[in-house]
């Protein structure tokens, strides 16, 4: 599960990792809900803290080899809206151990050259997110 998250001026978090623009995500533990992850996994990756669940937005899937089990896999994440609270800016720590390299609030109007560097899926999250318009 991931979140798209938007601070108090309607910029969006973006994380930047193995060389594409991408949103916080990751895997479920065991008995925890999908919402839940959803929220940890947006604060382990950035460094927030102060976050706000928003709607479900949509269920994105993708296929890729894993290295380590030996086999194609399909990864099904489950993405929220999130806003991120505090009342003050909060400072962003890249999760380095998930090759995270920087992070950066994005300007909704500056969101494109983002965009052409992420993952179909990542756009598809966008496109779902308020009919294709975060600021909508």
């Amino acid at each position: 599960a991931g979140g798209l998250v938007q601070n108090n001026d309607g910029a969006i978090l973006m994380i930047f990792r193995r060389g594409f623009w991408d949103l916080p995500k990751g895997k479920l533990d065991a008995g925890e809900l999908i919402s839940e992850c959803a929220v940890r996994e947006v604060k382990e990756e950035t460094g927030l803290q102060t976050l706000t669940l928003g709607p479900f937005i949509c269920k994105t899937t993708h296929a890729y080899f894993d290295t380590w089990l030996q086999k194609d896999v399909i990864k099904e994440t489950h993405w929220f809206a999130m806003t991120a609270s505090a009342l003050k800016p909060e400072l962003l720590i890249p999760q380095t151990e998930e090759d995270i390299e920087k992070i950066e609030w994005v300007p909704v109007l500056e969101l494109p050259p983002y965009l052409h560097q992420t993952y179909p899926t990542i756009r598809s999250v966008f496109d779902a997110f308020n009919g294709g318009s975060p600021e909508s």
